[in-house]
């Protein structure tokens, strides 16, 4: 063979490789590297055993789930219609004012770590609006990630049911 021909083979070769998708050069990043960064929320829908389907977040919820690459993590869901309170200070506030806030957010933070086999993200909270979260093993099945969407199911509803939660990662 000569030097072109050893040249061309070579090109060929490399564009080949190159152009393959998903090809053994290229390495696919881990599940953990996938959802480090912010994602928001598009829908967030609690499945019961009987069937019955609640929106404890509203139709338009807001929120936010932060993944950090050395294992930490943050959560915050709100119902886009949730009401002002009647003072402008937060320790005068009515009972019928606070159920409203509390059945209408939550926000806990904590650590997180990623059983790439099986597609489990395991949540521990340090702190929680609903403190029965903390010390409990939070567990998120990862349905779906691409670059731009993250589908997962909470198993581990503490309220019962299957919790099913799409985000978009934000720009």
């Amino acid at each position: 063979m000569n030097r072109r021909n050893v040249v061309s083979l070579c090109a060929v070769t490399a564009l080949g490789f190159a152009l393959l998708p998903g090809s053994a050069v290229a390495q696919q990043k881990s599940l953990k590297d996938q959802l480090v960064g912010t994602w928001t929320v598009v829908s967030w829908e609690q499945v019961f055993p009987d069937g019955r389907k609640f929106q404890r977040f509203g139709a338009n919820p807001k929120g936010v789930h932060v993944f950090d690459a050395k294992g930490n993590y943050v959560v915050m869901f709100a119902r886009a219609d949730l009401p002002k309170f009647a003072s402008r200070d937060p320790m005068k506030t009515t009972p019928e004012e606070n159920k409203a806030v509390m059945e209408g957010t939550i926000a806990y933070y904590g650590t997180y770590t990623v059983d790439e086999a099986t597609k489990v993200v395991t949540l521990k909270a340090d702190a929680s609006s609903f403190p029965n979260q903390i010390g409990v093993d939070n567990k998120r099945t990862i349905t779906s990630l691409t670059v731009n969407e993250l589908k997962y199911q909470n198993t581990t509803a503490l309220t019962g049911g299957q919790i099913y939660i799409v985000f978009k990662r934000a720009n």
